[in-house]
């Protein structure tokens, strides 16, 4: 396809472009409501004016950059109503992806499940007892890539996307938790294991369950009462 090349190198840079915005919107160093001016951005992170423009048009798709009326961006903002609102999208989205996966999941997904349940009980080591921003990251990705694994059988492309989407959204309130010391690492590796059990044993009902108190915990929310 003619200048096929120049339109994959594009697409590599608004790519490296926004893994870095978005880390550093999820570890804060961009707070919430800053601002986003494009030469200031060009200057720390590199790129042409149009592929921070795209970037930054891609981050506001995913809900983490605001465009505003003046037609320039902003970090999305953190309130206690953005909170529950992602809470709310991210319990209705991942409990039917992790309901569906139990359903259709066969051998080769629980393997998957298994192995990426280790890596992150690996990272969480890590971060304990070595909490920077190497093993923070790292213990992050390893977070996400379980939400993942559990939802990937589900069957549902467009599921998948949209949980993946709220994820990213979620991602700097849990971090904030890890920065301020407010993870409880003990009960959380219960927890996890608890969940990790009951998804193979394909008890639906408590892995649903854990899920949401994983979900809430995640997020430093409160766990509703009946």
């Amino acid at each position: 396809m003619l200048f096929g090349g120049r339109k994959e190198d594009d697409d590599t840079v608004v790519a490296m472009l926004a893994s870095a915005i978005r880390r550093d919107i999820s570890f804060g160093v961009l707070p919430p409501d800053e601002k986003l001016k494009i030469e200031a951005l060009r200057q720390a992170y590199g790129g042409s004016n149009h592929s921070m423009r795209e970037t930054l048009r891609m981050l506001a798709a995913e809900g983490l950059v605001e465009a505003t009326s003046q037609r320039g961006f902003r970090v999305m903002s953190a309130t206690q109503e953005d909170l529950e609102d992602i809470l709310l999208m991210r319990l209705q989205a991942e409990k039917l992806g992790l309901k569906r996966s139990m359903i259709r999941g066969d051998v080769a997904w629980e393997s998957k499940v298994v192995a990426v349940f280790h890596t992150l009980s690996r990272a969480e080591a890590a971060v304990i007892a070595q909490p920077d921003d190497v093993t923070a990251l790292e213990w992050d990705e390893a977070c996400r890539a379980v939400s993942e694994t559990l939802l990937s059988a589900c069957g549902s492309r467009r599921l998948i996307q949209m949980a993946g989407k709220f994820y990213n959204q979620s991602r700097r309130f849990r971090l904030a938790l890890l920065r301020e010391g407010r993870i409880d690492f003990s009960a959380r590796a219960q927890r996890l294991e608890k969940l990790q059990k009951a998804v193979l044993g394909r008890d639906e009902n408590s892995a649903l369950r854990l899920l949401e108190d994983d979900i809430r915990a995640d997020l430093g929310a409160r766990q509703e009462t009946a």
